[in-house]
């Protein structure tokens, strides 16, 4: 399909990537390249990046051993909010993901208002990711200036995303197994050190380190409350998978597969690294803003650690701006097509790639790379500190679409999913609530407050440009039927 012959939305060219069962298109043009083990290592590397790297550092030191609980009971959370999602994706499964199911269960403002604010957190992420990425080459060679790395690993990415879609979830595998690689091999060696002794580590390690230290909660459960705003962080863009639906080979069979590790990948990769690196190293040897895993390598007598783990930080810095750029140029056609976003962003490549709408938001990151350089202070941490907040909204309209989903399914006006949510529609309640209690923490802590001052911001910019956009063109805004099939619409 070449970018003349894209249609302004997928009703207007029915049947031509088959349908999702609601009428509507199931790949919406786009070529459906993401095999299983690809899809597989995307939803893995969406769940690991810099936020356990760096981040369980300044939580360590706050919430000692009980940060693992932390972990659990967010893991917990985040199962549920992906097992709504799979819920939503298998009714039907698009490209558009969460923030379709937000225009349909919830109104056409709150798709716009999600999908816009979706797309604002990959711009802002990539910016900040692929600044920290050139941070990081600076290990190993002082005298590269980092806006030549961040230019080149921005213009690499690109062109990446610019070839295939293949390509991108090739690049996603590899990027995604040097983390699991990593994670795998740090809990094996602490193994060895807790159990055999060995290493300059091997006196001292003891899974007792997890409660020996002034017990499990050394500064009170308040403090490790506090500590959940990071442990959320770290676990944004686990949902990205569900935007890779409309380009899966098989979406029915791969992306429940891809959800249902959830729980075994967080006990692993968060959980088991916790444990170990805690019983390895007690956690008052910790200190905010140093690599847990470069403390542990130490610990161990491992001097390359540290040039491992900078390595494995900068695939992870990587991954997350190859992401945002995949993810940004899908949410944009996905408003150009329903009338929400420029027209100019509908048009497909002939590779079924999102050219137009890939190219804008890179050209964004490269601005706000060259915003960094210039202004590297606290203006800049003002819009870096937006992602949370942001992230968290699609969380909370995946949950609320879900639960939308879920009451019109148990009164028979929608098919059921095949994939439903165990426990639903309880377990999204439970999550809405633990979400919200994290905002409310973040309002408490100096640190995380500044996101919640950005958010107002942003939303009067999106209630005003919706008031604009709907006036001029109030058919794009008005509710759709979408039970009504989109053939039978047209004829």
């Amino acid at each position: 399909m070449t970018s003349e012959q894209v249609a302004d939305s997928p009703a207007k060219n029915p049947g031509s990537a088959g349908q999702d069962g609601s009428g509507r298109e199931a790949s919406e043009g786009y070529q459906r390249g993401l095999g299983n083990r690809q899809i597989q290592m995307i939803a893995i590397g969406g769940a690991i990046g810099t936020g356990l790297f760096l981040g369980a550092g300044k939580a360590i030191s706050k919430a000692g051993p009980s940060l693992i609980l932390a972990y659990a009971i967010a893991g917990l959370v985040i199962f549920c909010i992906m097992r709504a999602l799979g819920e939503l994706l298998m009714y039907r499964p698009v490209s558009g993901s969460f923030s379709d199911y937000a225009r349909e269960f919830l109104g056409p403002f709150w798709g716009y208002a999600t999908g816009w604010t979706y797309w604002l957190f990959w711009v802002v992420t990539g910016i900040t990711e692929v600044t920290a990425a050139a941070t990081y080459v600076q290990y190993w060679n002082h005298g590269i200036p980092q806006w030549v790395s961040a230019l080149a690993f921005t213009v690499v990415l690109y062109l990446v995303n610019l070839i295939s879609v293949k390509l991108f979830g090739e690049l996603e595998f590899w990027f995604s197994m040097v983390k699991v690689t990593a994670i795998i091999g740090m809990i094996l060696i602490g193994i060895g050190v807790i159990t055999l002794g060995f290493s300059d580590a091997g006196d001292t390690a003891s899974f007792a380190n997890l409660w020996s230290h002034r017990g499990f909660v050394p500064n009170g459960i308040g403090s490790t409350l506090m500590t959940l705003q990071i442990v959320m962080f770290a676990f944004l863009a686990v949902e990205l998978v569900g935007v890779t639906a409309g380009e899966a080979k098989d979406p029915k069979k791969t992306l429940p597969k891809a959800i249902n590790t959830v729980p075994w990948r967080i006990a692993v990769f968060y959980i088991g690294a916790l444990v170990i690196i805690l019983s390895v190293v007690p956690w008052t040897e910790f200190v905010p803003g140093k690599s847990p895993f470069v403390e542990a390598f130490a610990k161990i007598g491992l001097p390359a650690g540290a040039g491992i783990v900078n390595f494995v930080v900068l695939t992870a810095a990587l991954s997350s701006c190859n992401s945002g750029m995949y993810s940004t140029g899908r949410m944009l056609r996905d408003l150009a097509l329903n009338g929400q976003g420029p027209k100019f962003f509908a048009a497909l490549s002939k590779r079924g790639l999102p050219l137009r709408g890939t190219t804008f938001s890179a050209a964004l990151m490269l601005v706000g790379v060259w915003i960094n350089y210039q202004w590297p202070g606290q203006a800049f941490t003002y819009v870096v500190s937006f992602a949370t907040i942001s992230g968290m909204w699609a969380w909370i309209m995946i949950l609320v679409a879900h639960l939308r989903y879920r009451r019109r399914a148990d009164r028979g006006e929608l098919p059921r999913s095949s994939f439903p949510a165990p426990g639903a529609p309880w377990t999204s309640l439970f999550a809405l609530a633990f979400i919200g209690l994290v905002i409310v923490l973040m309002g408490i802590d100096e640190d995380a407050r500044i996101s919640l001052y950005c958010a107002p911001l942003w939303a009067a910019i999106v209630w005003v440009s919706y008031l604009v956009l709907k006036k001029r063109n109030p058919l794009a805004f008005a509710r759709r039927d979408y039970t009504v099939p989109e053939v039978e619409k047209a004829a």
